[in-house]
């Protein structure tokens, strides 16, 4: 085979292989396009805002436990708002006799 003729068939297989590398990147694009727009898309990010939605609500319930949990132990220590920041003392006197 002449030089020519495989400097010929080199350049043809380049530009057949490019070509069909420029088609399979047009395909991915035209399934990424038409993926994006599809009823499944749109669930899937349905799906997502509600998950989100939950955990939003499930941070503020943990919040809101905490902050009663704290809120019982600063009772139980006195120091809570239920307790007017006095304190009651009983003094118990025992009274001896000597005979």
């Amino acid at each position: 085979m002449s030089n020519t003729k495989q400097t010929f068939n080199a350049g043809k297989a380049h530009g057949e292989g490019q070509a069909k590398g420029e088609q399979w990147v047009q395909s991915a694009k035209d399934t990424a396009h038409s993926i994006q727009n599809s009823d499944t898309a749109q669930q899937m990010r349905e799906s997502k805002d509600q998950a989100a939605g939950f955990l939003q609500q499930t941070g503020e319930h943990v919040m809101q436990m905490a902050h009663d949990a704290a809120d019982a132990v600063k009772n139980a220590v006195g120091m809570g708002p239920n307790n007017s920041g006095t304190t009651t003392t009983t003094t118990t006197t025992h009274s001896t006799h000597k005979a």
